[in-house]
């Protein structure tokens, strides 16, 4: 059994009496801690390797109470300390074979007055290739050729894909089956990109400041505003509908 990191919590043992659970599930359990998970993105981690569920005969996933753990600490590594993929899995692997391993101090759980580390020791985010992205978002190249064309996705300059690319594919996806076309979403890649730049305009003078120390924050206050602004579009959306979602 993994321990858990520092600033977390286990979820799944308790959540589920040993019993194998569905991806819906598994969803909703991990929601209480991480409230912006998607399936997309638990297939997403399926697919990099970090988490293993059975498959029923007729190919639906089974996740156990120590799948949804190890779930767990790859969204909280990912959340409080920035790690990719595959630094995550190295500390997964270690801790399994019972070998402690710290985890960096870094991201926005820091305590006050510890060291922030220089732009270059801060791990970039997780990258897929194109045939990853296919498979994890479970969709053909003609769809991505078109919601390329849309701008709704973009690779970024050497081909691959930044792993959110797959909960964007999901998403529109999932779109789709409601009659809404990738056409149509054109409007909302254009309000995100207007609150991207708006975040932007808010963090870019930390990122050109002189202190390393300053320019790395810049990171720690995107993600910050980034979620802020995620939440705020989506009470706007419900109050416009006059609804409330779960």
């Amino acid at each position: 059994m993994l321990q858990t990191p520092s600033g977390g919590a286990g979820h799944g043992t308790a959540a589920t009496d040993g019993g194998l659970m569905s991806i819906g599930t598994v969803l909703n359990v991990l929601r209480d801690e991480f409230p912006e998970v998607t399936i997309s993105k638990i297939r997403f981690l399926e697919s990099e390797g970090l988490v293993e569920p059975q498959r029923t005969p007729s190919g639906y996933r089974k996740f156990s109470a120590d799948d949804v753990e190890r779930l767990g600490h790859v969204l909280r590594m990912q959340r409080d300390h920035y790690l990719p993929l595959k630094v995550i899995r190295e500390h997964l692997d270690a801790m399994e074979r019972g070998e402690a391993v710290p985890l960096p101090p870094v991201g926005c759980r820091q305590r006050v007055g510890e060291a922030v580390p220089e732009l270059s020791e801060v791990p970039t985010a997780a990258r897929i290739g194109r045939s990853e992205l296919l498979a994890a978002a479970e969709i053909g190249e003609r769809e991505l050729e078109e919601w390329e064309s849309y701008g709704l996705i973009a690779p970024l300059p050497d081909g691959a894909y930044d792993a959110e690319a797959v909960t964007v594919a999901a998403l529109v996806a999932e779109l789709g089956r409601f009659g809404i076309e990738p056409r149509h979403l054109r409007v909302m890649k254009a309000a995100a990109d207007r609150e991207a730049g708006l975040v932007d305009q808010v963090v870019a003078p930390l990122r050109r400041h002189r202190n390393p120390q300053t320019r790395a924050h810049a990171e720690a206050r995107t993600k910050e505003l980034a979620g802020l602004t995620v939440k705020l579009h989506a009470a706007l959306v419900q109050t416009a509908l006059g609804v409330r979602l779960p």
